[in-house]
């Protein structure tokens, strides 16, 4: 006849297992640690062999607790990501996708890139804006579906995500608008004006270096700003000069607050729609991705 493992031990076994201390995971799961310690005992004892060892204050895993622990990791995130997909149906049956958007991103992409779901009524859009730490956990922890992004997770951690690049804005240089008849000349004029930046240390900044250097071009900064909502606002209320994706003062430049001087040649930002590498997608965010690679032309898978 075939064993079962009691549901509850192999949720405490895991529990623990995270912890790496029993004290601190009683805690969490708000009871004794004597009766925490007597769940873990009963599960070895069916099991057959110890699952933890003791290094200090610390609890270890023995070989069998990581065969253990890889086992239940899986049943509990697929347990976790089951209540998120049932929880995000409405009595309506509308399908809620929550989407986050690292802080920086412009507030016109993120527009147009939700923009094919504005129209729909099966469809509630909820957006979450934060540092890409702060996504990447509530997108692991099933609170997320999907990151907006203009850069990639970090390499230790992209082995957890679905990575799609969604689209590339070439960027440009952009400010007042020039007299009539005045044309800019990036190699000539760049250096004469007072420059809005993205901060040193960022891709587009390095990469803006390099064909500075190439082109030897000396240019002036009035100011470094890794938020491009911020970009756009002293693009438009100072005398600088500024770098950026034209998509991000799409309005300004249809207006004419704003022109587009030139496009910097070979420079790049990056678009990505990061989820959570798992067995269900949801149909609405596949939609959405196939709609957005229609719209832009770019490549999402």
């Amino acid at each position: 006849m075939a064993r079962h493992f009691n549901f509850n031990h192999f949720y405490y076994f895991w529990q623990v297992a995270k912890e790496g201390n029993l004290t601190r995971a009683a805690a969490r799961l708000l009871i004794a640690q004597s009766a925490l310690s007597s769940q873990i005992k009963q599960l070895e004892h069916q099991i057959g062999t110890p699952l933890f060892r003791k290094e200090g204050r610390q609890l270890v895993l023995t070989e069998a607790g990581n065969i253990a622990f890889a086992y239940a990791e899986k049943m509990f995130v697929l347990s976790q990501e089951m209540h998120s997909v049932l929880r995000h149906k409405t009595l309506a049956d509308k399908t809620v996708l929550k989407i986050g958007v690292i802080a920086s991103l412009s507030r016109n992409f993120v527009e147009n890139f939700i923009r094919p779901l504005l129209t729909r009524h099966d469809v509630e859009i909820v957006l979450d804006s934060g540092s890409a730490q702060e996504l990447q956990e509530k997108l692991i922890n099933h609170k997320l579906d999907l990151i907006l992004s203009n850069f990639l997770p970090d390499r230790q951690q992209q082995f957890l995500f679905r990575m799609k690049p969604i689209a590339e804005q070439q960027l440009s240089i952009v400010g007042k608008p020039l007299p009539t008849g005045e044309v800019f000349d990036l190699k000539q004029d760049l250096p004469r004006q007072q420059l809005l930046l993205p901060g040193t240390g960022t891709e587009i900044r390095a990469r803006f270096d390099q064909i500075c250097e190439q082109l030897h071009i000396r240019y002036q900064v009035l100011a470094e700003i890794n938020d491009m909502p911020a970009l756009r606002l002293l693009a438009r209320d100072s005398d600088g000069i500024a770098l950026l994706p034209s998509v991000v003062v799409q309005d300004e430049l249809r207006n004419g607050t704003l022109q587009e001087y030139c496009k910097v040649p070979d420079l790049y930002e990056h678009f990505y729609a990061i989820s959570l590498k798992k067995q269900y997608e949801p149909e609405i965010m596949r939609y959405l991705l196939q709609r957005n690679q229609e719209l832009t032309g770019g490549p999402v898978a």
